[in-house]
């Protein structure tokens, strides 16, 4: 299994939150069908963006070996240490001049593109759990807007309007900026338009903003990914203009776009969805849903069969739609319930394989859950923050609002399966396998209210280095070891880029969390506070590093993918036990930030690891941690929260509580 590449986005909330300077461009537009109206074509910078670099071997190599140091004895560096030197004269200098010499003759993309596509596409294992997070929103501020239907028909014409203003070119370009005041104003968007697409890059950089890559957005709608044997399928559909809505295990389609491309009247969206809340039929015997939470070769012969067995249009009208709306029929208890309905829910009211599903509990609550193979985070928590804005500032119906007189029961298309006797047993048996895998998975949260970014940064500490030094700590605590940690990084500066792994665990880390766990009363609070000094320094140049496409996994991944794809035998450093050890990530983790989120999570991505979602807020920490038997969230958060108090007392000079 590999890492969940949530979100290690670039640290902007696109559409949370802005300053009003760029609004008045935004005016004199057709209300209610776009969000925006940018002078800055949403794709400008698309053609202009660096491309992705391969590292140097032998910087590759250096920092390969810089975090295998922390989890190996001498003996067993030794031994990586040799075999890492015998790479990069040998084989290793082969495949990498021939990664290069093939970068070079593919200048449209990146090097990672095709081989991560390959990766996820070609993966067994069922997606739900394995690689499919989600995001929860934070609630309505107005709470009768939070009323299921109310909520569901503003988020949808909300999620519609962000679809016809990307589709439009009217959506602004997703830029990093570090100096807003100069590049984030009108001056500088009426000058950056009038540059070709082929320099405008080279436009933004001279005032200090980084467009971010956009190719990822166009799967956001009517996509699918659809089980192949073997690997499996992307697919998209731009022309179907229907809303796939699923309720109780049924499914229904409207049409939420007319013939001319317009969003249909919100009213009648109201009453369509009014509609579906009004269905009283009973839960199919055989939810069809749950054959999307199969290993992928069994769902792809069991998809055969649906296809022969008469459903072929049908599935079509499943895959095709603009998304998957999720009405749940009940609210949502606390956090963790949050997490396990938003994750994976009772398998009967999701469709995995969408690029995104729109879930929205009774009591509206909702979340975004999202396939990972077509796109990373920075595409979904740009429309997340689009959504939440919009939804929530301009909200198309209030709770008084009267849904349209319409024929609801002729624009509303329930969908019916034919399913034989093989269909009928491929879905028990996919229910079961899911009830059995659920039941394994526990979740737990804690919010450490004592401060966050704020403090931190009064300390010339780095938030998200405090953060993944706590679990550091937590994990030496609970399990006396240093193990393989993952953070993912978000490489969207580049043209294509997908992520890169920040590599947290390190020789700093380490010494500093046996100082804290195993002797804090041998060191002043003077010297703990410079080892976590130097534990932020360490990873504030990791995470540049990462994001600027200078770590080592992709680049591995590269040279091995190469290797198997030529036929090579494959080398040893990747026969290491070590390397096998670092890819096997007990703590993988991934941050997101933004005014509009409430919590975000995973799963583990190997059984005997922990999933953890964390977010560093201006004045409080939260951490959203799951886990299999084996494992224990509840105690693993509670060693979290010691090692926050612990490094928070050091700050405030006060002594460790033993």
């Amino acid at each position: 299994m590999v890492a969940r590449l949530l979100l290690r986005a670039w640290p902007r909330s696109p559409a949370v939150g802005r300053g009003g300077s760029c609004r008045p461009l935004s005016a004199g537009f057709e209300p209610g069908q776009y969000l925006q109206r940018s002078i800055v074509p949403t794709m400008h910078y698309q053609d202009s963006l660096p491309r992705l670099p391969i590292p140097k071997l032998e910087d590759t190599i250096r920092r390969y070996l810089s975090a295998q140091k922390p989890l190996l004895d001498d003996d067993q560096f030794r031994k990586t240490e040799q075999f890492c030197k015998s790479f990069a004269n040998g084989i290793g200098k082969e495949l990498h001049e021939q990664l290069v010499a093939q970068d070079k003759q593919n200048k449209h993309t990146s090097y990672i593109s095709g081989p991560w596509f390959d990766m996820y596409l070609a993966a067994r294992d069922p997606i739900v759990l394995n690689f499919n997070p989600f995001v929860a929103f934070n609630p309505d501020p107005k709470s009768e807007y939070n009323d299921q239907l109310t909520r569901a028909t503003n988020m949808t014409v909300s999620a519609m309007k962000f679809l016809k203003t990307l589709r439009a070119n009217l959506l602004e370009p997703e830029i990093f900026h570090l100096n807003p005041v100069k590049s984030d104003t009108d001056t500088f968007k009426r000058l950056i338009r009038f540059v070709p697409s082929s320099l405008s890059w080279y436009g933004a950089y001279l005032v200090n903003a980084y467009p971010l890559d956009m190719s990822q957005y166009f799967r956001l709608f009517n996509s699918t990914r659809l089980p192949r044997p073997s690997r499996d399928e992307l697919f998209t559909d731009d022309k179907a203009r229907h809303l796939l809505v699923l309720r109780k295990g049924h499914f229904y389609v409207f049409d939420v776009l007319d013939q001319d491309g317009n969003i249909v009247s919100t009213s009648e969206i109201q009453a369509h969805l009014k509609y579906i809340l009004s269905d009283n039929s009973l839960a199919p015997e055989f939810p069809l849903a749950y054959l999307t939470t199969e290993n992928r070769d069994i769902w792809a012969e069991l998809r055969q069969k649906l296809v022969s067995s008469g459903n072929e249009e049908t599935l079509r009208k499943v895959d095709s739609a603009v998304f998957c709306l999720c009405l749940d029929d009940f609210p949502i208890k606390d956090l963790v319930h949050l997490s396990h309905n938003m994750l994976h829910g009772d398998g009967t009211n999701r469709w995995f394989d969408k690029s995104f599903n729109l879930i929205i509990a009774k009591d509206g609550t909702a979340a975004v859950h999202f396939e990972h193979a077509w796109g990373d985070g920075v595409a979904v928590l740009r429309f997340f923050n689009e959504v939440f804005k919009d939804s929530t500032q301009a909200p198309a119906v209030t709770p008084q609002s009267q849904p349209a007189s319409t024929d609801s029961p002729v624009a509303v298309q329930k969908l019916h399966f034919k399913l034989n006797d093989a269909l009928k047993s491929g879905i028990s048996a996919a229910k079961e396998k899911f009830d059995a895998t659920m039941k394994t998975l526990t979740i737990d949260c804690i919010q450490f209210q004592r401060g966050g970014k704020e403090f931190l940064k009064k300390q010339k500490l780095s938030p998200d280095s405090v953060a993944q030094l706590a679990f550091q700590m937590a994990f030496l605590r609970q399990y006396g070891q240093t193990v393989a940690t993952y953070e993912s990084c978000s490489t969207a500066a580049f043209k294509h880029g997908r992520t890169e792994t920040i590599r947290p665990a390190s020789t700093f880390t380490k010494r500093c969390s046996e100082a804290f766990v195993r002797e804090p009363s041998k060191h002043s609070a003077g010297e703990l506070q410079q080892m976590m000094a130097q534990c932020s320094k360490y990873h504030s140049q990791l995470t540049k590093e990462a994001a600027m496409g200078q770590g080592f996994d992709r680049h591995l991944f590269a040279l091995r993918y190469l290797a198997t794809a030529k036929g090579i035998k494959l080398p040893e450093l990747y026969l290491d036990p070590a390397y096998g050890r670092i890819n096997h990530n007990i703590l993988s983790t991934s941050t997101l930030n933004s005014p509009a989120v409430n919590l975000g999570g995973f799963a583990p991505v190997v059984a005997d690891g922990f999933g953890i979602g964390y977010a560093v807020h201006d004045n409080w920490i939260g951490c959203n941690v799951s886990s299999y038997p084996g494992r224990n969230a509840r105690e693993f958060l509670q060693c979290v929260e010691k090692a926050l108090e612990d490094m928070f007392d050091a700050l405030e000079g006060k002594a460790i509580k033993t």
